[in-house]
């Protein structure tokens, strides 16, 4: 078997498996940790813009705001001191900082705005290569809908022979569904990832008055959207995340299970062109591509499930549940992105074998009274014309970084 080609080195056992792709390096320790960094240096500078800061001072925490200065490990076992690792973060970063300056870290926020603006950050930056490989397996779907417009195969209902269709009418199908998923997780990412900023209550206490000019530069300066409120106990927005790439794998899931269908022996409709050897028996050819897709979208459901019900935060904030959403979100992302890069491997490496769906069609003819010409496949090919130009235009997230504006725009990272 040729080996699969992936965008990352797999770090652990089963990386290789259920964290293709670079969804799941932009979701790391030190991707979090350069995020609660970029977020403290982003406060300071918008401080600094509102008047509350002195330059100098931001200038200074922009500096220091240097990962290699800090170690994962020690901010994780001082954690538990605090519940949070932005406490310890905090505490070292004003421990680098001069004494005069160190009044001016962390001004006016609290631990949760750190927290939420990184995941918001880390989330962004994660759903463009997710992105790609998502409309990268649109596009396939879209090539395979074009190529076999017109190539009858079995429509099957209930897992039975039902009556003729198209294979290009499936591929257009699957297309559809994708370019959806990416059509809202592309307007999540655009509108609903916020910077969080609102201290110890909410109220913006302590800033003399300028909060909330402080909490839309910290936005423009992340390139995320600004809320109209602190959104603490309010989780509409992580939700709204989870439910988007949860209906990602979930269309994920439907074209992987119709491949590994049409690639077993009895049917033999379509096969990869790499598929996956057996330890044991060496004629097995197993659409591995599908197979590993199917694994990664098979854990979002419960994961999504964790998000919402981790929704209930009490009072101005919650103990524990906004918490309780740290490693839920980035497993669901990971497990998105690993499902979506595998589809896109399977969909640009699929081979159709249209004899073998004529093959398997003609029993039903004959089961239906068989045919004098062409199968009657109704409007199957017009109706692949109507969903290609349907096609939304679309230009994915660039690598540069717009400034946020109220409750829109968005970080292209």
């Amino acid at each position: 078997m040729k080996p699969r080609s992936s965008m990352s080195e797999p770090a652990g056992l089963f990386d290789g498996v259920l964290a293709r792709g670079d969804v799941q390096t932009r979701l790391s320790d030190a991707a979090w940790l350069a995020a609660l960094l970029e977020v403290e240096a982003a406060l300071a500078r918008a401080g600094a813009a509102a008047g509350i800061v002195p330059a100098g001072a931001a200038a200074a925490i922009d500096a220091a705001c240097d990962a290699k200065a800090f170690d994962v490990a020690d901010l994780s076992a001082a954690a538990t001191a605090s519940g949070n690792p932005v406490v310890p973060l905090v505490q070292r970063l004003r421990s680098i900082v001069p004494d005069h300056v160190a009044p001016y870290v962390h001004k006016g926020a609290t631990s949760q705005d750190i927290m939420d603006t990184a995941a918001m950050l880390v989330a962004h930056r994660a759903l463009v290569p997710l992105l790609a490989d998502l409309r990268g397996a649109a596009d396939s779907a879209a090539g395979l809908a074009r190529a076999h417009r017109d190539t009858v195969m079995a429509g099957r209902t209930l897992l039975q022979q039902a009556v003729p269709t198209t294979f290009g009418l499936k591929a257009a199908g699957w297309m559809v569904g994708l370019d959806e998923a990416a059509t809202r997780l592309a307007e999540v990412r655009a509108t609903r990832l916020a910077a969080q900023f609102g201290g110890a209550a909410g109220t913006l206490a302590g800033l003399g008055g300028a909060g909330v000019d402080v909490a839309a530069r910290l936005a423009a300066e992340l390139g995320l959207a600004a809320p109209v409120l602190p959104w603490h106990a309010i989780r509409t927005r992580p939700v709204e995340l989870a439910c988007a790439l949860g209906e990602a794998a979930g269309v994920t899931a439907k074209v992987s299970r119709d491949v590994t269908l049409l690639a077993q022996n009895e049917v033999g409709e379509v096969s990869e062109e790499t598929p996956g050897g057996s330890s044991v028996m060496a004629h097995k050819r197993n659409p591995i591509a599908a197979v590993s897709a199917a694994a990664c979208a098979a854990q979002a459901p419960g994961l999504v499930a964790t998000l919402l019900a981790a929704m209930a935060h009490e009072h101005e904030r919650a103990a524990g549940a906004w918490h309780a959403e740290w490693r839920p979100q980035r497993e669901l992302l990971v497990a998105t992105g690993s499902a979506v890069a595998w589809m896109r491997d399977c969909l640009e490496h699929l081979v159709v074998h249209p004899e073998a769906m004529r093959a398997n069609l003609d029993p039903l003819l004959g089961r239906l009274g068989g045919y004098a010409g062409a199968p009657d496949v109704g409007l199957a090919g017009p109706l692949v014309d109507r969903a290609l130009a349907a096609r939304p235009d679309r230009e994915g997230p660039r690598e540069d970084r717009p400034k946020g504006r109220e409750e829109s725009g968005g970080r292209d990272e």
